[in-house]
Protein backbone atom coordinates (compact mmCIF):
# COMPACT_ATOMS: atom_id res chain seq x y z
CA UNK A 1 0.00 0.00 0.00
CA UNK A 2 1.42 3.17 -0.75
CA UNK A 3 2.47 5.90 1.68
CA UNK A 4 1.60 9.29 1.61
CA UNK A 5 4.55 11.79 1.70
CA UNK A 6 3.45 13.88 4.31
CA UNK A 7 2.94 11.24 6.43
CA UNK A 8 6.36 10.13 5.99
CA UNK A 9 7.50 14.08 6.25
CA UNK A 10 5.88 14.22 9.50
CA UNK A 11 7.62 11.07 11.26
CA UNK A 12 10.70 12.43 9.68
CA UNK A 13 10.74 15.81 10.99
CA UNK A 14 9.66 14.31 14.28
CA UNK A 15 12.97 11.83 14.31
CA UNK A 16 14.87 15.47 13.19
CA UNK A 17 13.41 17.24 16.45
CA UNK A 18 14.59 14.15 18.61
CA UNK A 19 18.56 14.81 16.95
CA UNK A 20 19.14 18.29 16.39
CA UNK A 21 17.30 19.42 19.55
CA UNK A 22 20.24 21.09 21.12
CA UNK A 23 21.82 22.17 17.56
CA UNK A 24 21.27 25.78 16.05
CA UNK A 25 20.41 25.46 12.70
CA UNK A 26 20.70 27.10 9.47
CA UNK A 27 17.43 25.76 8.11
CA UNK A 28 14.45 24.14 9.02
CA UNK A 29 13.08 21.20 10.01
CA UNK A 30 10.76 20.99 7.49
CA UNK A 31 13.29 21.67 4.35
CA UNK A 32 15.80 19.26 5.76
CA UNK A 33 13.06 16.17 5.70
CA UNK A 34 12.12 17.68 2.40
CA UNK A 35 15.86 17.12 0.90
CA UNK A 36 16.42 14.00 2.58
CA UNK A 37 13.16 12.81 1.43
CA UNK A 38 14.11 13.88 -1.84
CA UNK A 39 17.77 12.49 -1.74
CA UNK A 40 16.10 8.73 -1.18
CA UNK A 41 13.85 9.67 -3.90
CA UNK A 42 10.91 8.38 -1.37
CA UNK A 43 7.24 9.55 -3.66
CA UNK A 44 3.48 8.71 -3.00
CA UNK A 45 4.68 5.30 -5.14
CA UNK A 46 6.38 4.10 -2.17
CA UNK A 47 5.42 1.55 -0.03
CA UNK A 48 4.35 1.59 3.77
CA UNK A 49 6.27 -0.89 5.78
CA UNK A 50 4.58 -3.53 7.63
CA UNK A 51 5.59 -3.44 11.16
CA UNK A 52 7.15 -6.23 13.19
CA UNK A 53 7.95 -8.09 9.64
CA UNK A 54 10.87 -10.76 9.61
CA UNK A 55 12.20 -10.35 6.16
CA UNK A 56 14.16 -13.56 7.15
CA UNK A 57 14.02 -17.55 7.46
CA UNK A 58 16.18 -20.78 8.09
CA UNK A 59 17.24 -20.44 4.99
CA UNK A 60 19.34 -17.64 5.25
CA UNK A 61 22.94 -17.55 5.36
CA UNK A 62 25.40 -14.86 5.24
CA UNK A 63 29.17 -15.40 4.36
CA UNK A 64 31.50 -12.67 5.26
CA UNK A 65 34.27 -12.12 2.79
CA UNK A 66 36.69 -8.78 1.38
CA UNK A 67 36.44 -8.44 -2.18
CA UNK A 68 39.65 -10.11 -2.79
CA UNK A 69 40.06 -12.57 -0.11
CA UNK A 70 40.56 -14.80 -3.72
CA UNK A 71 42.47 -13.30 -6.25
CA UNK A 72 43.22 -14.95 -10.27
CA UNK A 73 45.73 -13.18 -12.77
CA UNK A 74 43.16 -13.55 -15.62
CA UNK A 75 39.96 -11.73 -13.25
CA UNK A 76 38.93 -8.79 -11.14
CA UNK A 77 39.06 -10.44 -7.33
CA UNK A 78 35.22 -9.78 -7.20
CA UNK A 79 34.56 -11.77 -10.30
CA UNK A 80 37.02 -14.62 -8.57
CA UNK A 81 34.64 -14.39 -5.75
CA UNK A 82 31.82 -14.62 -7.52
CA UNK A 83 33.05 -17.61 -8.73
CA UNK A 84 34.04 -19.01 -6.16
CA UNK A 85 30.48 -18.24 -4.61
CA UNK A 86 28.99 -19.87 -7.61
CA UNK A 87 31.31 -23.18 -7.92
CA UNK A 88 31.11 -23.58 -3.64
CA UNK A 89 28.65 -22.20 -1.92
CA UNK A 90 25.49 -20.87 -3.98
CA UNK A 91 22.96 -23.84 -2.80
CA UNK A 92 23.97 -23.42 0.77
CA UNK A 93 24.52 -20.18 1.62
CA UNK A 94 22.06 -17.24 -0.11
CA UNK A 95 23.67 -14.01 1.07
CA UNK A 96 27.07 -12.25 0.87
CA UNK A 97 28.82 -9.17 2.96
CA UNK A 98 31.28 -7.80 1.00
CA UNK A 99 33.50 -5.82 3.50
CA UNK A 100 34.15 -2.41 1.91
CA UNK A 101 35.20 -2.28 -2.08
CA UNK A 102 35.57 1.24 -1.97
CA UNK A 103 39.05 3.12 -2.92
CA UNK A 104 40.80 3.43 0.90
CA UNK A 105 44.07 4.64 2.25
CA UNK A 106 44.56 2.28 5.40
CA UNK A 107 42.54 -0.39 7.64
CA UNK A 108 41.43 -2.93 4.95
CA UNK A 109 38.67 -0.85 3.54
CA UNK A 110 37.24 0.99 6.69
CA UNK A 111 39.06 3.94 5.88
CA UNK A 112 36.73 5.70 2.70
CA UNK A 113 38.74 7.87 0.41
CA UNK A 114 35.29 8.05 -2.03
CA UNK A 115 31.96 6.27 -0.91
CA UNK A 116 30.80 6.20 -4.63
CA UNK A 117 33.11 4.53 -7.09
CA UNK A 118 34.27 0.69 -6.38
CA UNK A 119 37.88 0.47 -5.81
CA UNK A 120 39.14 -0.06 -9.47
CA UNK A 121 41.33 -3.08 -7.92
CA UNK A 122 38.68 -5.33 -7.13
CA UNK A 123 36.39 -4.21 -10.25
CA UNK A 124 33.11 -2.25 -10.37
CA UNK A 125 29.81 -1.69 -9.79
CA UNK A 126 28.73 -4.30 -12.59
CA UNK A 127 30.67 -6.82 -10.53
CA UNK A 128 28.96 -5.92 -7.51
CA UNK A 129 25.50 -5.80 -9.11
CA UNK A 130 26.26 -8.99 -10.56
CA UNK A 131 27.47 -10.90 -7.00
CA UNK A 132 23.54 -9.43 -6.10
CA UNK A 133 22.00 -10.70 -8.43
CA UNK A 134 22.27 -14.16 -7.37
CA UNK A 135 22.87 -13.82 -3.53
CA UNK A 136 21.37 -10.92 -1.07
CA UNK A 137 24.22 -8.87 -0.83
CA UNK A 138 25.37 -6.70 2.32
CA UNK A 139 27.29 -3.32 2.55
CA UNK A 140 28.98 -1.55 5.12
CA UNK A 141 27.92 1.86 5.68
CA UNK A 142 31.20 3.43 7.20
CA UNK A 143 29.03 6.30 8.43
CA UNK A 144 31.21 7.29 11.61
CA UNK A 145 34.13 8.32 9.49
CA UNK A 146 36.53 8.71 6.58
CA UNK A 147 39.80 8.98 5.23
CA UNK A 148 42.03 11.56 5.72
CA UNK A 149 42.70 11.58 2.13
CA UNK A 150 39.27 11.87 0.92
CA UNK A 151 38.01 14.75 -0.87
CA UNK A 152 35.85 15.88 1.84
CA UNK A 153 38.55 16.28 4.21
CA UNK A 154 40.86 18.03 1.25
CA UNK A 155 38.18 20.82 1.12
CA UNK A 156 38.39 20.70 4.98
CA UNK A 157 41.86 21.79 4.77
CA UNK A 158 41.03 24.24 2.07
CA UNK A 159 38.33 25.74 3.81
CA UNK A 160 35.59 26.00 1.54
CA UNK A 161 33.75 23.29 -0.69
CA UNK A 162 31.90 20.17 -0.07
CA UNK A 163 32.74 18.69 3.50
CA UNK A 164 34.79 21.93 5.00
CA UNK A 165 32.16 21.60 7.68
CA UNK A 166 31.61 17.90 8.06
CA UNK A 167 34.16 17.38 10.64
CA UNK A 168 34.05 17.45 14.25
CA UNK A 169 36.46 19.46 16.04
CA UNK A 170 37.19 20.14 19.46
CA UNK A 171 40.59 21.39 21.46
CA UNK A 172 43.34 19.97 23.86
CA UNK A 173 41.64 21.68 26.31
CA UNK A 174 38.52 20.51 26.28
CA UNK A 175 37.11 17.90 28.59
CA UNK A 176 37.85 14.70 27.04
CA UNK A 177 38.66 12.28 30.15
CA UNK A 178 35.36 10.41 29.38
CA UNK A 179 35.64 9.49 25.88
CA UNK A 180 35.29 5.57 24.79
CA UNK A 181 36.69 4.53 22.62
CA UNK A 182 38.72 1.21 20.91
CA UNK A 183 42.28 2.69 20.60
CA UNK A 184 45.07 3.83 22.42
CA UNK A 185 46.59 6.62 19.85
CA UNK A 186 45.78 10.24 20.99
CA UNK A 187 41.58 11.43 20.29
CA UNK A 188 42.92 14.28 18.09
CA UNK A 189 44.48 15.26 15.12
CA UNK A 190 46.29 18.42 15.05
CA UNK A 191 45.47 19.76 11.52
CA UNK A 192 46.57 22.99 9.70
CA UNK A 193 43.69 24.37 7.71
CA UNK A 194 42.71 27.67 5.32
CA UNK A 195 40.95 29.18 8.56
CA UNK A 196 43.82 28.27 11.44
CA UNK A 197 44.55 25.19 13.38
CA UNK A 198 42.55 22.46 13.98
CA UNK A 199 41.97 19.52 16.23
CA UNK A 200 40.11 16.80 14.19
CA UNK A 201 38.01 13.82 16.25
CA UNK A 202 39.79 10.71 15.23
CA UNK A 203 37.72 7.56 17.76
CA UNK A 204 39.91 5.15 15.34
CA UNK A 205 43.10 6.56 13.87
CA UNK A 206 44.52 9.67 12.69
CA UNK A 207 43.89 8.69 9.28
CA UNK A 208 40.31 7.57 10.06
CA UNK A 209 38.58 11.39 10.26
CA UNK A 210 35.34 11.54 12.14
CA UNK A 211 32.18 13.15 10.97
CA UNK A 212 30.32 15.56 12.76
CA UNK A 213 26.19 14.87 12.26
CA UNK A 214 25.48 17.92 14.57
CA UNK A 215 25.81 19.23 10.25
CA UNK A 216 22.49 18.18 8.44
CA UNK A 217 24.80 18.38 5.28
CA UNK A 218 26.58 14.88 6.44
CA UNK A 219 23.21 13.26 6.95
CA UNK A 220 22.21 14.35 3.49
CA UNK A 221 25.47 13.35 2.07
CA UNK A 222 24.77 9.85 3.67
CA UNK A 223 21.45 9.76 2.00
CA UNK A 224 22.55 9.85 -1.18
CA UNK A 225 25.08 6.89 -0.28
CA UNK A 226 22.69 4.92 0.96
CA UNK A 227 20.34 5.52 -2.28
CA UNK A 228 23.10 4.31 -4.47
CA UNK A 229 24.22 1.50 -2.77
CA UNK A 230 20.47 0.14 -2.75
CA UNK A 231 20.37 0.94 -6.80
CA UNK A 232 23.08 -1.55 -6.93
CA UNK A 233 21.72 -3.99 -5.26
CA UNK A 234 22.65 -3.83 -1.79
CA UNK A 235 19.78 -5.21 0.67
CA UNK A 236 21.14 -5.03 4.27
CA UNK A 237 23.43 -2.36 5.97
CA UNK A 238 25.85 -2.70 8.01
CA UNK A 239 25.96 0.10 10.29
CA UNK A 240 29.66 0.16 11.37
CA UNK A 241 30.92 1.60 14.09
CA UNK A 242 27.76 2.99 14.69
CA UNK A 243 27.74 3.42 19.28
CA UNK A 244 30.65 6.68 18.21
CA UNK A 245 28.18 8.12 15.78
CA UNK A 246 27.29 11.25 18.08
CA UNK A 247 29.77 13.26 20.03
CA UNK A 248 29.12 15.58 22.87
CA UNK A 249 32.62 17.37 24.81
CA UNK A 250 32.20 16.08 28.60
CA UNK A 251 30.85 13.23 28.30
CA UNK A 252 31.62 9.47 26.78
CA UNK A 253 30.55 10.39 23.09
CA UNK A 254 29.28 6.68 23.24
CA UNK A 255 25.74 5.41 22.69
CA UNK A 256 24.04 8.65 23.01
CA UNK A 257 20.32 9.75 22.61
CA UNK A 258 21.24 10.83 19.13
CA UNK A 259 22.87 8.02 17.93
CA UNK A 260 20.26 6.27 18.05
CA UNK A 261 17.73 8.63 16.53
CA UNK A 262 19.93 8.73 13.66
CA UNK A 263 19.54 5.12 13.71
CA UNK A 264 15.73 5.18 13.42
CA UNK A 265 15.47 7.82 10.58
CA UNK A 266 17.77 5.92 8.66
CA UNK A 267 15.65 3.03 9.22
CA UNK A 268 12.13 4.88 8.59
CA UNK A 269 13.91 6.52 5.23
CA UNK A 270 15.60 2.75 4.13
CA UNK A 271 12.61 0.58 4.62
CA UNK A 272 10.14 3.19 2.57
CA UNK A 273 12.54 3.03 -0.39
CA UNK A 274 12.96 -0.66 0.04
CA UNK A 275 10.55 -2.71 1.99
CA UNK A 276 13.16 -5.75 1.95
CA UNK A 277 16.37 -3.55 2.87
CA UNK A 278 17.32 -4.29 6.52
CA UNK A 279 19.83 -2.99 8.87
CA UNK A 280 22.34 -4.82 11.31
CA UNK A 281 24.30 -2.58 13.85
CA UNK A 282 28.21 -2.67 14.27
CA UNK A 283 28.07 -2.16 17.87
CA UNK A 284 31.38 -3.86 19.62
CA UNK A 285 30.31 -2.91 23.23
CA UNK A 286 29.19 -4.56 26.41
CA UNK A 287 26.09 -6.84 25.81
CA UNK A 288 23.77 -4.64 27.52
CA UNK A 289 24.63 -1.58 25.49
CA UNK A 290 24.75 -3.82 22.19
CA UNK A 291 20.75 -4.75 23.13
CA UNK A 292 19.60 -1.35 22.93
CA UNK A 293 20.26 -1.03 19.35
CA UNK A 294 17.02 -2.75 18.73
CA UNK A 295 14.96 0.12 20.01
CA UNK A 296 11.36 -0.89 20.17
CA UNK A 297 11.76 -2.82 17.10
CA UNK A 298 11.94 0.30 15.55
CA UNK A 299 15.48 0.70 15.75
CA UNK A 300 18.09 -1.83 13.87
CA UNK A 301 16.60 -5.07 12.43
CA UNK A 302 19.83 -7.29 13.66
CA UNK A 303 22.49 -6.67 16.13
CA UNK A 304 25.81 -8.49 16.04
CA UNK A 305 26.06 -10.44 18.60
CA UNK A 306 29.24 -9.54 20.28
CA UNK A 307 29.36 -11.66 23.03
CA UNK A 308 29.28 -14.87 21.64
CA UNK A 309 32.92 -15.36 19.99
CA UNK A 310 34.49 -15.21 23.33
CA UNK A 311 32.18 -16.93 25.67
CA UNK A 312 32.14 -19.74 23.10
CA UNK A 313 36.15 -19.65 22.75
CA UNK A 314 35.98 -19.86 26.04
CA UNK A 315 33.69 -22.77 26.18
CA UNK A 316 35.69 -24.94 24.28
CA UNK A 317 39.53 -23.98 25.61
CA UNK A 318 37.82 -24.47 29.07
CA UNK A 319 35.69 -27.37 28.67
CA UNK A 320 32.76 -25.85 30.77
CA UNK A 321 30.07 -24.38 29.20
CA UNK A 322 28.68 -22.56 32.78
CA UNK A 323 29.04 -18.61 31.60
CA UNK A 324 27.77 -19.41 28.22
CA UNK A 325 24.72 -21.25 29.98
CA UNK A 326 24.20 -18.14 32.14
CA UNK A 327 24.75 -15.43 28.79
CA UNK A 328 22.27 -17.33 27.00
CA UNK A 329 19.66 -17.66 29.48
CA UNK A 330 19.56 -14.16 30.43
CA UNK A 331 19.31 -13.16 26.46
CA UNK A 332 16.01 -11.77 25.63
CA UNK A 333 14.29 -13.63 22.62
CA UNK A 334 14.25 -11.35 19.61
CA UNK A 335 11.11 -10.11 18.78
CA UNK A 336 9.31 -10.35 15.55
CA UNK A 337 11.09 -7.61 13.22
CA UNK A 338 14.49 -7.98 14.92
CA UNK A 339 17.30 -11.04 15.18
CA UNK A 340 20.19 -11.51 16.15
CA UNK A 341 23.27 -11.87 13.81
CA UNK A 342 25.43 -14.38 15.25
CA UNK A 343 29.31 -15.02 13.61
CA UNK A 344 32.06 -16.61 15.62
CA UNK A 345 34.69 -15.03 13.58
CA UNK A 346 35.49 -12.07 11.23
CA UNK A 347 37.61 -10.01 9.44
CA UNK A 348 38.05 -8.42 13.03
CA UNK A 349 39.69 -10.00 15.66
CA UNK A 350 37.39 -11.40 19.05
CA UNK A 351 36.28 -9.20 20.89
CA UNK A 352 36.96 -8.82 24.63
CA UNK A 353 34.44 -5.45 25.50
CA UNK A 354 31.34 -8.06 24.49
CA UNK A 355 32.56 -10.58 27.64
CA UNK A 356 32.86 -7.40 30.16
CA UNK A 357 30.63 -8.75 33.16
CA UNK A 358 29.99 -12.27 31.61
CA UNK A 359 33.35 -13.78 31.99
CA UNK A 360 35.23 -12.95 35.22
CA UNK A 361 38.76 -11.24 35.25
CA UNK A 362 40.29 -14.37 35.61
CA UNK A 363 39.24 -16.33 33.03
CA UNK A 364 39.74 -13.35 30.73
CA UNK A 365 43.57 -13.77 31.38
CA UNK A 366 42.95 -17.48 31.08
CA UNK A 367 41.46 -16.70 28.00
CA UNK A 368 43.68 -14.41 26.49
CA UNK A 369 47.28 -16.32 27.35
CA UNK A 370 45.69 -19.16 25.82
CA UNK A 371 45.43 -17.29 22.59
CA UNK A 372 49.18 -15.77 22.92
CA UNK A 373 50.24 -19.35 22.99
CA UNK A 374 48.63 -20.45 20.31
CA UNK A 375 50.34 -17.31 18.21
CA UNK A 376 47.80 -15.27 18.46
CA UNK A 377 47.97 -11.39 18.95
CA UNK A 378 46.61 -9.26 21.44
CA UNK A 379 45.22 -5.23 20.61
CA UNK A 380 44.76 -2.79 23.37
CA UNK A 381 42.58 -0.05 24.48
CA UNK A 382 42.93 2.90 26.77
CA UNK A 383 40.33 2.34 30.16
CA UNK A 384 38.01 4.86 32.12
CA UNK A 385 41.32 5.16 34.19
CA UNK A 386 43.97 5.54 31.60
CA UNK A 387 45.35 1.95 32.38
CA UNK A 388 45.66 -0.24 28.68
CA UNK A 389 43.16 -3.03 28.51
CA UNK A 390 42.80 -6.18 26.16
CA UNK A 391 40.38 -4.76 23.61
CA UNK A 392 40.24 -7.93 21.62
CA UNK A 393 42.38 -10.98 20.32
CA UNK A 394 43.24 -11.27 17.10
CA UNK A 395 44.05 -14.76 15.63
CA UNK A 396 42.47 -17.39 12.88
CA UNK A 397 40.16 -19.16 14.48
CA UNK A 398 41.09 -22.67 13.45
CA UNK A 399 44.03 -21.16 15.42
CA UNK A 400 42.45 -20.63 18.17
CA UNK A 401 40.70 -23.79 18.93
CA UNK A 402 44.00 -25.85 18.23
CA UNK A 403 44.18 -26.83 21.96
CA UNK A 404 42.55 -26.15 25.34
CA UNK A 405 43.91 -23.88 28.12
CA UNK A 406 46.14 -26.99 28.62
CA UNK A 407 47.62 -26.78 25.31
CA UNK A 408 47.72 -28.16 21.83
CA UNK A 409 45.87 -31.29 21.51
CA UNK A 410 44.56 -33.67 18.75
CA UNK A 411 40.96 -32.09 18.11
CA UNK A 412 41.60 -29.13 16.51
CA UNK A 413 38.79 -30.22 13.79
CA UNK A 414 36.50 -31.29 15.70
CA UNK A 415 36.29 -28.77 17.76
CA UNK A 416 36.17 -25.93 15.39
CA UNK A 417 33.03 -27.78 13.63
CA UNK A 418 31.76 -27.89 17.25
CA UNK A 419 32.26 -24.24 17.58
CA UNK A 420 30.20 -23.69 14.30
CA UNK A 421 27.47 -26.14 14.82
CA UNK A 422 26.68 -24.35 18.19
CA UNK A 423 26.55 -21.23 16.23
CA UNK A 424 24.41 -22.51 13.26
CA UNK A 425 21.59 -23.78 15.81
CA UNK A 426 21.56 -20.62 17.76
CA UNK A 427 18.29 -18.35 17.68
CA UNK A 428 19.50 -15.86 14.88
CA UNK A 429 20.95 -15.63 11.73
CA UNK A 430 24.65 -17.17 10.75
CA UNK A 431 27.21 -15.25 9.35
CA UNK A 432 30.27 -17.26 8.38
CA UNK A 433 33.75 -16.19 7.61
CA UNK A 434 35.05 -17.39 4.30
CA UNK A 435 38.33 -17.70 6.51
CA UNK A 436 36.34 -20.24 8.68
CA UNK A 437 35.06 -22.10 5.39
CA UNK A 438 38.08 -22.43 4.28
CA UNK A 439 40.19 -23.85 7.26
CA UNK A 440 42.69 -20.94 6.78
CA UNK A 441 45.31 -20.55 9.09
CA UNK A 442 47.36 -17.86 11.05
CA UNK A 443 48.87 -15.40 7.85
CA UNK A 444 52.31 -14.84 9.94
CA UNK A 445 53.77 -13.64 6.56
CA UNK A 446 50.65 -10.71 5.85
CA UNK A 447 51.36 -10.01 9.80
CA UNK A 448 55.17 -8.93 9.37
CA UNK A 449 54.22 -7.15 6.10
CA UNK A 450 51.77 -5.04 7.78
CA UNK A 451 52.11 -4.92 11.61
CA UNK A 452 48.55 -4.56 12.33
CA UNK A 453 47.48 -7.56 14.18
CA UNK A 454 44.28 -7.95 12.43
CA UNK A 455 46.33 -9.38 9.11
CA UNK A 456 46.84 -12.06 10.75
CA UNK A 457 43.36 -13.20 10.26
CA UNK A 458 43.10 -11.34 6.75
CA UNK A 459 44.22 -13.96 4.13
CA UNK A 460 44.88 -13.60 0.22
CA UNK A 461 44.01 -16.86 -1.24
CA UNK A 462 45.79 -17.31 -4.84
CA UNK A 463 42.86 -19.17 -6.44
CA UNK A 464 44.24 -21.93 -7.65
CA UNK A 465 46.45 -22.46 -4.76
CA UNK A 466 43.39 -22.78 -3.12
CA UNK A 467 42.11 -24.70 -5.45
CA UNK A 468 44.68 -27.27 -5.36
CA UNK A 469 44.33 -27.02 -0.82
CA UNK A 470 41.20 -27.95 -1.40
CA UNK A 471 41.99 -30.84 -3.85
CA UNK A 472 44.61 -32.50 -1.48
CA UNK A 473 43.02 -34.86 1.32
CA UNK A 474 45.82 -34.51 3.50
CA UNK A 475 44.99 -31.07 4.31
CA UNK A 476 42.45 -29.98 6.41
CA UNK A 477 40.58 -27.02 4.27
CA UNK A 478 38.45 -29.57 1.90
CA UNK A 479 37.34 -31.56 5.42
CA UNK A 480 36.36 -28.50 6.95
CA UNK A 481 34.42 -26.95 3.74
CA UNK A 482 32.63 -30.12 3.23
CA UNK A 483 31.86 -30.55 7.00
CA UNK A 484 30.39 -27.10 7.22
CA UNK A 485 28.25 -27.21 4.00
CA UNK A 486 27.06 -30.27 5.53
CA UNK A 487 25.84 -28.64 8.29
CA UNK A 488 24.43 -25.74 6.78
CA UNK A 489 22.51 -27.78 4.27
CA UNK A 490 20.90 -29.46 7.25
CA UNK A 491 20.27 -26.30 9.06
CA UNK A 492 18.36 -24.54 6.00
CA UNK A 493 15.55 -26.83 5.71
CA UNK A 494 14.67 -26.70 8.99
CA UNK A 495 11.77 -24.85 10.74
CA UNK A 496 13.07 -24.85 14.10
CA UNK A 497 16.06 -23.06 12.70
CA UNK A 498 14.43 -19.97 12.12
CA UNK A 499 16.08 -16.93 13.27
CA UNK A 500 13.25 -16.18 15.62
CA UNK A 501 12.05 -19.46 16.64
CA UNK A 502 12.06 -20.36 20.36
CA UNK A 503 15.14 -21.53 22.24
CA UNK A 504 15.04 -22.60 26.08
CA UNK A 505 18.72 -23.31 27.48
CA UNK A 506 19.14 -26.83 28.47
CA UNK A 507 20.49 -28.50 31.98
CA UNK A 508 22.90 -30.81 31.27
CA UNK A 509 25.75 -30.43 33.51
CA UNK A 510 28.96 -28.51 32.37
CA UNK A 511 29.84 -30.58 29.83
CA UNK A 512 27.32 -30.13 27.52
CA UNK A 513 26.15 -27.50 26.15
CA UNK A 514 22.69 -27.68 24.81
CA UNK A 515 19.40 -26.01 23.88
CA UNK A 516 16.13 -26.55 22.49
CA UNK A 517 14.76 -24.84 19.49
CA UNK A 518 11.00 -25.21 18.58
CA UNK A 519 9.55 -24.05 15.25
CA UNK A 520 6.77 -20.95 14.89
CA UNK A 521 4.23 -23.51 14.57
CA UNK A 522 5.39 -25.94 17.10
CA UNK A 523 5.28 -28.48 14.46
CA UNK A 524 9.55 -28.88 14.79
CA UNK A 525 11.79 -29.58 18.09
CA UNK A 526 15.15 -29.72 17.95
CA UNK A 527 17.26 -30.44 20.94
CA UNK A 528 21.10 -29.11 20.07
CA UNK A 529 23.40 -30.71 22.39
CA UNK A 530 26.91 -30.17 22.61
CA UNK A 531 29.86 -32.15 24.23
CA UNK A 532 31.92 -29.40 24.27
CA UNK A 533 35.32 -31.06 26.27
CA UNK A 534 38.08 -33.46 24.96
CA UNK A 535 36.28 -36.47 26.96
CA UNK A 536 33.36 -38.86 26.10
CA UNK A 537 30.65 -37.66 28.35
CA UNK A 538 26.94 -39.18 28.67
CA UNK A 539 23.69 -38.31 27.38
CA UNK A 540 20.79 -39.73 29.09
CA UNK A 541 17.81 -38.99 26.65
CA UNK A 542 15.71 -39.07 29.49
CA UNK A 543 16.99 -35.92 30.55
CA UNK A 544 15.35 -34.05 27.60
CA UNK A 545 11.89 -33.01 26.52
CA UNK A 546 11.16 -36.20 24.24
CA UNK A 547 7.55 -36.48 23.54
CA UNK A 548 6.75 -40.20 23.76
CA UNK A 549 4.26 -39.71 20.89
CA UNK A 550 6.54 -38.71 18.29
CA UNK A 551 9.62 -40.31 16.46
CA UNK A 552 12.92 -38.62 16.87
CA UNK A 553 15.54 -38.91 14.86
CA UNK A 554 19.49 -37.68 14.79
CA UNK A 555 19.66 -35.20 11.93
CA UNK A 556 23.12 -34.43 11.09
CA UNK A 557 23.85 -38.63 11.40
CA UNK A 558 20.48 -39.78 9.99
CA UNK A 559 20.35 -42.06 13.14
CA UNK A 560 16.75 -42.70 14.21
CA UNK A 561 16.24 -42.76 17.98
CA UNK A 562 15.46 -46.28 18.84
CA UNK A 563 14.15 -45.32 22.43
CA UNK A 564 14.12 -42.33 24.86
CA UNK A 565 15.29 -44.05 27.43
CA UNK A 566 18.61 -44.65 25.81
CA UNK A 567 21.52 -43.02 26.55
CA UNK A 568 23.85 -41.32 23.84
CA UNK A 569 27.86 -41.38 24.09
CA UNK A 570 28.60 -38.45 23.02
CA UNK A 571 32.84 -38.36 21.43
CA UNK A 572 34.80 -35.56 21.92
CA UNK A 573 33.32 -32.36 20.44
CA UNK A 574 30.49 -34.08 18.83
CA UNK A 575 27.13 -32.04 18.20
CA UNK A 576 23.39 -34.01 18.20
CA UNK A 577 20.61 -32.58 16.75
CA UNK A 578 18.02 -34.38 17.72
CA UNK A 579 14.67 -33.41 16.03
CA UNK A 580 10.74 -35.28 16.15
CA UNK A 581 9.92 -36.26 12.29
CA UNK A 582 8.02 -33.89 10.63
CA UNK A 583 5.41 -35.42 7.98
CA UNK A 584 6.20 -34.22 4.40
CA UNK A 585 5.24 -30.62 3.79
CA UNK A 586 4.38 -29.91 7.58
CA UNK A 587 6.23 -26.63 7.65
Amino acid sequence: MPMPVESIKRKVIQQLSTIYQDVVLEQSLDDIADALIDKMQISSKSNVPKPFTNHWSEADVVLITYGDSIVAPDKTPLQTLKKFLDSHVKNTINSVHILPFFPFSSDDGFAVIDYSTVNESLGTWQDITEVSRQYRLMSDLVINHCSSRSFWFDNFIKGEGIGHDFFFTATPEDDLSQVVRPRTSPLLKETLTGQGKKFVWCTFSHDQVDFDFRNPEVLKAFIVIIRQYLDNGVKIFRFDAIAFLWKVVGSKSINLPQTHEIVRLLRTLIEVAEPQAIIITETNIPNTQNLTYFGNANEAHGIYNFSLPPLLLNTLLTGNCLYLKRWLMSMPPSQDGTMYFNFIASHDGIGLRPAEGLLSETELDSLIHTIENFGGKISWRSSDNGEQKAYEMNIALYDALQGTIDGIDQWNFERFICAHAIMFALEGVPGIYIHSLLGTKNDYKKLSNTHHNRSINRHCWQEETLANALANKDLHHSKVLTSLQSLLNIRIKQPAFHPNATQFTLHLGLQLFGFWRQSQNKKQSIFCISNISNKPVLLPLSELNLIITESWLEIISGIKISSLNQDLMLSPYQTVWISNQLPPHSA
